[in-house]
């Protein structure tokens, strides 16, 4: 698909920022495994791409410390957190040292080795397909090769810059 340029001027980040805030998201810790280390960032850009093969999609920022993990891996799990799991989020935000993150919830090994949050809402274990750069993030494309899902129906979504339980 040829995009055509157009001449308009971008919208200031700050600008940006602010609007995005108010698009609320459910909160994700999105995990790998690569040579026989554990990785993981907690994500909100992360959607669904078609279901027929069912194929989702994860941004993740190539500065973050464990990118060249996700790029040599080949396969990613995204666990979608529970309410009560706010801790974890914060653990896999980026301030705590990713030899350190794993020691937050209750983690197995899936399909692909990737982690598996054992009490996630639901938790997609993908083998990547594609992946695409784009500003200063790469667009993973994952097929959707294991789904666990919790009997508990609740998810923890992040809105207005704050965590909100639903």
């Amino acid at each position: 698909m040829n995009m055509v340029n157009h001449r308009f001027d971008t919208a200031d980040t700050s600008s940006f920022r602010s609007g995005m805030s108010r698009l609320g998201s459910a909160v994700n810790v999105v995990t790998t495994s690569s040579a026989d280390k554990r990785y993981g960032f907690t994500a909100s850009a992360v959607c669904s791409v078609s279901d027929t093969p069912p194929t989702l999609l994860v941004c993740i920022n190539r500065a973050i410390s464990c990118f060249h993990a996700f790029e040599r891996a080949g396969h990613f799990c995204v666990n979608t957190l529970k309410p009560h799991q706010e801790d974890i989020a914060n653990v896999f935000g980026g301030r705590t040292p990713v030899e350190d993150r794993f020691g937050f919830g209750d983690w197995s090994e899936g399909l692909t080795g990737a982690p598996v949050l054992s009490n996630a809402s639901v938790s997609f274990e993908c083998e990547i397909t594609n992946a695409v750069d784009e500003a200063t993030h790469r667009i993973l494309f994952g097929r959707v090769i294991d789904i666990r899902e919790s009997e508990e129906e609740a998810t923890l979504f992040y809105c207005m810059r704050r965590y909100i339980r639903v």
